[in-house]
């Protein structure tokens, strides 16, 4: 496709290291194994802390990482795995609620990157997960609304209440 241009955000710079969680369902474990290192290179250069987790399929990425926002303590997300289109409906599904599942949490402030690819077939995967390195662009994805949410935050805005001097008085 002559003509095309793609640009691509340079990344975000941190104070103090993000802690970002990958979510991986790792079904075709070679496409999921160059996703993983495309977006651990682009975390660590941005000098995050990384942690990894693998789940069984696509559908359960958006409920473990609703799980690890609730019980952890990480500053954002990267979901990574791979559909590829077989000969039933199931695809549709499985790409559907996987990718309407993670705008709900991205909807409700937790940051992303949605690296799950939709695919016809392995070669599209295996381009989109190794020389496109897909996986890098979710993690980078994650490390800008990361940085958006940091930049964004409202600490220190009380709910009706002035928070107390050291004298005991309201400020």
């Amino acid at each position: 496709m002559a003509g095309q241009s793609h640009h691509t955000l340079d990344l975000p710079t941190f104070e103090k290291a993000p802690k970002v969680l990958i979510v991986v369902a790792p079904y075709y474990k070679d496409i999921a194994d160059d996703m993983i290192a495309g977006a651990r290179r682009t975390l660590e250069q941005a000098g995050a802390e990384v942690e990894l987790v693998e789940v069984p399929g696509a559908l359960e990425i958006p409920t473990a990482i609703r799980i690890a926002q609730r019980n952890g303590d990480f500053d954002g997300y990267v979901a990574l795995g791979c559909v590829i289109r077989g000969e039933t409906t199931h695809y549709d599904t499985v790409c559907n609620d996987s990718s309407r599942a993670l705008t709900l949490l991205g909807l409700d402030g937790c940051c992303i990157g949605n690296g799950i690819l939709t695919v016809e077939n392995y070669d599209q995967a295996a381009v989109r997960a190794g020389e496109q390195d897909k996986g890098g662009g979710a993690a980078a994805a994650a490390l800008h609304l990361i940085a958006l949410s940091r930049k964004w935050s409202r600490t220190g805005k009380g709910i009706g209440f002035k928070p107390r001097n050291e004298d005991g008085a309201g400020a």
